[in-house]
């Protein structure tokens, strides 16, 4: 355990202190975490037993100085934290790490003196030295641009059905599918299937057997983050696939979270079970909690097996909201996806083609270089006058919106005036390279 003297990173001055968490400080941070976010009573519980399932729990990537903690030097009183979660995802199966930075919070007089930026500045750093690549997180809308992020990436889309959606059983018919707690020898299995299932998106959160296992076995199962995971079986016993839902009623019912089949089983045919058991799951939950249940819930993001399915039977759509996303060296990072970019162009209309691409972002840009379908260069390149301007452009960090699939050319020239591009060559190399694409990445928490 590291000891608070060694964990002092900044006097602040103004009486204040920045240092790193040690497992000491798991009831002031945990019951600080539990204030500061907390919707309602219930809420509260859950944010200080995640706060404390990652001070105290053999949590895959996160250790107990992961926290940063300002107090007061006099009173020891937290007054300010966040904390970075890194974990790996990938882009078109090449992998990369992540810094999430999550649990950010100030008390309300200590608000507007630029703890959080001081915080953000240390966090970054970290991740630099961690060789985290990226940053996302999934908070509050436009707060997190002014330390570097943009909205570029699909986060949760959710659909819901109703109590007239929900398919009957004729009498004396029995389920074809059941759904059972899993248990740690359904790891494999449920690894399995989540690593088919991600091949569906560009993006994606890679997940080890250890972090199955955490997320099943080791949290906290009144954590924010912990879902009940439920293993779909036939009548013979066979896993067909699993389910993951929250342990608790929220907005109008019960929402599965995860909700997947193995390779060569038909949607068409387990998820009525799938549904009849949320609904039913979700009365009891109801009656547990003094609540009522209307609803059964998806969240799949934009685009789902489980909504093809449906269809009509899920009739109310809340769209994605999004992931904030930086990425501070994109020259860096498009060289790490560099096979992944020129796998693209081999399998496209510009295969062997050859071009010099300057994409200026106004203060600073990328220059990219295509011989003969290879990028042979990819580098950070910055417009110095009015007749240097790139080929193409992008405000602010909107390009990484293409970057990362969420938004086209097209939508984005459309949205900003001041993304254009100087000729239908670029256009269509740049489109080739980026195309929007689906994404529906489930973090580590």
């Amino acid at each position: 355990m590291l000891s608070r003297t060694k964990t002092i990173l900044r006097d602040l001055g103004n009486g204040l202190i920045m240092r790193r968490s040690s497992v000491e400080d798991v009831d002031a941070l945990s019951a600080f975490n539990g204030m500061i976010h907390r919707e309602d009573d219930a809420d509260e519980q859950r944010l200080i037993a995640w706060t404390r399932d990652l001070l105290t729990r053999q949590h895959p990537t996160f250790h107990a100085d992961d926290f940063i903690i300002i107090e007061e030097s006099a009173t020891g009183r937290i007054v300010s934290s966040m904390n970075l979660i890194p974990q790996t995802w990938s882009y078109e199966g090449i992998k990369f790490g992540v810094g999430r930075p999550e649990l950010v919070g100030t008390l309300p007089e200590y608000r507007g003196k630029g703890l959080v930026r001081m915080q953000f500045d240390e966090i970054h750093q970290w991740c630099i030295e961690r060789d985290l690549p990226v940053q996302i997180i999934t908070g509050i809308p436009y707060f997190y641009r002014q330390f570097g992020y943009e909205m570029a990436l699909e986060f949760v889309g959710r659909r819901f059905g109703y109590e007239a959606q929900v398919p009957k059983l004729e009498e004396g018919e029995q389920e074809k599918y059941v759904l059972r707690p899993a248990v740690e020898a359904d790891i494999p299995f449920i690894a399995n299937v989540y690593e088919h299932a991600i091949q569906r998106h560009m993006v994606r959160c890679e997940r080890t057997l250890e972090i199955f296992k955490y997320e099943l076995l080791e949290q906290d199962r009144n954590a924010a983050h912990y879902f009940d995971t439920l293993v779909i079986e036939d009548v013979s016993g066979e896993a067909v696939g699993y389910l993951q839902h929250y342990s608790y009623l929220t907005r109008t019912g019960l929402t599965a979270v995860w909700y997947e089949l193995k390779q060569g089983v038909s949607w068409l045919d387990v998820t009525p079970s799938v549904v009849r058991y949320l609904w039913n799951k979700g009365q009891e939950l109801a009656k547990r909690d003094g609540r009522t249940s209307t609803s059964f819930g998806f969240i799949g993001g934009s685009h789902h097996p489980v909504y093809q399915a449906l269809g009509e039977d899920l009739p109310t759509i809340i769209s994605p909201y999004a992931y904030q996303v930086r990425v501070p060296d994109v020259a860096g990072f498009l060289n790490h996806i560099k096979p992944a970019l020129e796998k693209r162009l081999a399998e496209s209309i510009a295969a062997g083609h050859s071009r010099e691409i300057r994409v200026s972002f106004y203060r600073e840009g990328v220059r990219i270089v295509i011989e003969k379908g290879k990028l042979t260069t990819i580098e950070k390149w910055t417009p110095v006058t009015k007749d240097d301007e790139g080929d193409i452009a992008f405000p602010d960090r909107t390009f990484l919106q293409m970057l990362f699939g969420y938004r086209s050319y097209e939508e984005l020239s459309t949205s900003f005036v001041e993304c254009w591009c100087g000729g239908e060559e670029v256009r269509a190399l740049m489109s080739i390279l980026f195309p929007k694409k689906q994404s529906d990445v489930f973090p580590m928490a």
